[in-house]
Formats: structure tokens, C-alpha cells, sequence
């Protein structure tokens, strides 16, 4: 399972320390930053379980980091049998 957040770290110092806190603390979680995004993309992993999205939010407000989840970007698949499907509008 994967979970993707915008976060308001900018400091690659904090983001740094904000890993190791999150691994220390969450035990089978693998997490990463994108400071280079312009949302500040924090990717947490776990091979073994879902992320425990509220929990980590938690953690992390407690740390002074604002996390938001952000919305997974899968189309969705056309029904069996139908010829047809919708498709997002631009």
C-alpha cells in the first residue's frame, strides 16, 4: 500500500529528521520526500499492511507537519461488455 501527501516541508534538514521519526516510529513503513515538487510530496510505503492514514496525520501535526492526503489519479475502467465509458472532462 501507498499513500501520497502534500506537506509544508521545505527544509531538506527537517525532512531528514521527519524520515527518521517516521521509521523509528512506524516499523515496516519506507517513507520519502519530494522537495522538489511543488507540493512538498511525501510517499509512505508498507509491504505488509495499509498506511494508517489518520495515525501518521497525527504524528506528524504533533512534529509541526501538515500533511493532506492526495487523491490517487486512477482511471476508472470501462464497464465489461459496454461499448462505452466516460471519461474525465479536461
Amino acid at each position: 500500500m501507498v499513500e501520497v501527501f502534500k506537506t509544508n516541508v521545505r527544509d531538506p534538514k527537517r525532512a531528514r529528521a521527519l524520515l527518521d521519526q517516521i521509521h523509528g516510529t512506524f516499523i515496516g513503513y519506507t517513507a520519502s520526500f519530494d522537495l522538489e515538487d511543488c507540493d512538498n510530496i511525501l510517499r509512505v510505503a508498507c509491504a505488509t499492511r495499509s498506511i494508517n492514514v489518520a495515525t501518521l496525520r497525527g504524528f506528524l501535526g504533533q512534529l509541526g507537519c501538515e500533511a493532506e492526503v492526495l487523491p490517487d489519479d486512477v482511471p476508472p475502467a470501462p464497464l465489461p461488455g459496454a461499448d462505452w465509458h466516460l471519461t474525465p472532462s479536461a
